[in-house]
């Protein structure tokens, strides 16, 4: 079986930056698992494993337009503290935010007494992304998986997402 549209796919992956600085690994854990051909993938990696069998092995060097995305700074924003009246809002909390665009998840990237300022850009955005990957399994789609584009609680990717939230890897 190869790697196609509608095929679950279980790999192990070694994510590294430009400094081969470590930021993920799922060697020795549970393997990341994803529905190929739904948009849950980002697209540099999913490209890069289109074909691939169980038991390959690639090293993948996925640029900011076809990983996370370019950094946008107008995705950054200072948000009065009151706005945060009973919350306490730490840096590195993550939470949706209600913008124009809709909802958007956003991450507190300073606290001061006068302001937030949380930051719309995924963490890895504007980043040049090293995969170290190993195909682990590959496996037929369930019907429930075709209908709703993504994998359940059987054929989890192996992290807890939030309700309606693909998995980011």
């Amino acid at each position: 079986m190869h790697i196609k549209k509608d095929i679950v796919v279980s790999l192990h992956y070694r994510l590294t930056d430009d400094q081969q600085q470590e930021i993920e690994n799922s060697f020795g854990d549970v393997p990341m698992s994803y529905l190929h051909g739904h948009n849950t993938m980002i697209p540099g990696l999913e490209a890069a494993v289109e074909g691939k069998q169980a038991g390959d092995r690639l090293d993948v060097t996925i640029s900011p337009e076809n990983g996370y995305g370019e950094y946008v700074e107008e995705r950054k924003q200072q948000v009065p503290a009151a706005a945060f009246e009973g919350l306490d809002p730490q840096l590195g909390m993550q939470f949706t935010a209600d913008t124009d665009q809709g909802p958007m998840p956003v991450t507190v990237i300073e606290v001061t007494d006068e302001h937030v300022t949380v930051d719309g850009n995924h963490p890895f955005a504007g980043q040049t992304l090293h995969f170290e990957v190993e195909i682990v399994e590959l496996r037929d789609a369930t019907p429930t998986e075709l209908e709703h584009g993504r994998l359940h609680q059987e054929g989890g990717c192996g992290h807890d997402h939030g309700e309606g939230e693909s998995c980011c890897h």
